[in-house]
């Protein structure tokens, strides 16, 4: 058996607002899009793939239809600060702002419309990396 691709999936009640999030705030590229699905694409890297489904699309079991809990997705960027005030001026929940981390990543969390968890990351230069 040959795995030739893997993505996940965020469910949401409006697919237009988690959208406009993932593309407009985070610059991914709309590779389809339906009714119920949009299937989204880092611009400069088309394996790194993210899909956005309707909550109550017939294809997703009643008992799995609930806000996400117990996950993140990580999403690593070139400059968490512009992504802040990016997120601010659209008016995201900023769940951290950005902060360094012992581990050498610049980070902070927003809520997606969906209720998701999304961390934003970028690697801090080495000369800042603290020790561990």
């Amino acid at each position: 058996m040959s795995i030739h691709r893997v993505f996940a999936s965020v469910f949401t009640d409006d697919l237009e607002a988690s959208r406009r999030f993932w593309v407009e705030l985070l610059g991914f590229t709309v590779s389809f899009q339906s009714n119920w699905f949009v299937h989204l694409a880092a611009p400069d890297e088309a394996a790194l793939e993210l899909g956005l489904l309707l909550r109550s699309h017939e294809t997703i079991p009643k008992p799995y239809r609930d806000v996400p809990r117990g996950g993140l997705i990580t999403v690593v960027v070139d400059d968490v600060d512009v992504l802040h005030e990016r997120a601010q001026a659209r008016g995201v929940r900023v769940v951290e702002a950005p902060r360094d981390m012992f581990y050498g990543q610049r980070r902070m969390l927003l809520e997606d419309p969906a209720g998701q968890l999304v961390d934003v990351s970028a690697p801090m230069p080495e000369a800042t990396i603290p020790e561990l």
